[in-house]
């Protein structure tokens, strides 16, 4: 026996999945059309939204955005390997990245540590 289906509001599956993106600090997916998907960064204030078919609206993701209240959020694209996203982050909340460590032997880290006189 399969467990009952419940009827949710798009926006009120949007901002719980925000919200607890936000509390636990993990992604959140959620499946919002026939082939449309959505992840929610950690945070909450930066999604991808792609499809396994074809690409993604834009329409919907300035939608789904404004829905999260996001402000000022910046629309992008992301190559993955086998699909195409379109990225959503509200601006001040990019993710720095992080310096790359060097690693012994590692040719590049021995050039950045010469010095030359």
């Amino acid at each position: 026996m399969s467990n009952p289906t419940v009827t949710v509001r798009i926006r009120e599956a949007l901002q719980y999945a925000q919200g607890r993106a936000a509390r636990l600090e993990r992604t959140q997916q959620l499946e919002i059309g026939a082939d449309l998907f959505i992840r929610i960064a950690p945070g909450g204030r930066r999604f991808l939204l792609f499809s396994l078919e074809g690409e993604p609206e834009r329409s919907a993701a300035v939608a789904i955005a404004a829905a999260l209240g996001l402000k000022n959020p910046q629309y992008g694209w992301h190559q993955g390997e086998t699909l195409r996203s379109l990225t959503v982050i509200e601006e001040g909340a990019e993710v720095p990245v992080p310096e790359r460590r060097a690693e012994a032997g590692d040719d590049e880290s021995a050039d950045s540590a010469r010095v030359e006189r």
